[in-house]
């Protein structure tokens, strides 16, 4: 694999595993419900995450699709745990940015 497509998957896989780990994180904070959304988002683009790292590992005709999804997830994840006070939703934020800069500097 080509020097970019190792840099990008790395930082999708750091992406995905920020937003899982926020997840569970949101799920053990004393208001549950006033993480929904947060728990919500965090989920889904853990799973974007890894779908995008499953194409681009593939080179899939879809690569480019699926990483334009992949930033509109990061970006809604960060927006949404900007919200929070919480550690693990500031890091998740600042990670999904890191991740949506990343898929658009690959597109």
């Amino acid at each position: 694999m080509e020097k970019r497509i190792l840099e990008l998957a790395e930082q999708l896989g750091v992406c995905q595993i920020m937003c899982n780990w926020c997840f569970y994180s949101c799920l053990k904070e004393p208001d549950v419900a006033m993480m929904a959304k947060c728990i919500k988002l965090d989920k889904e683009c853990a799973e974007i995450c890894g779908l995008a790292l499953s194409q681009i590992a593939s080179q899939s005709v879809f690569t480019k699709e699926v990483l334009k999804l992949c930033i509109n997830a990061c970006e809604e994840c960060a927006a949404e745990c900007r919200k929070h006070d919480n550690y693990h939703c500031r890091a998740c934020a600042a990670t999904c940015e890191q991740c949506a800069e990343a898929c658009k500097s690959f597109i």
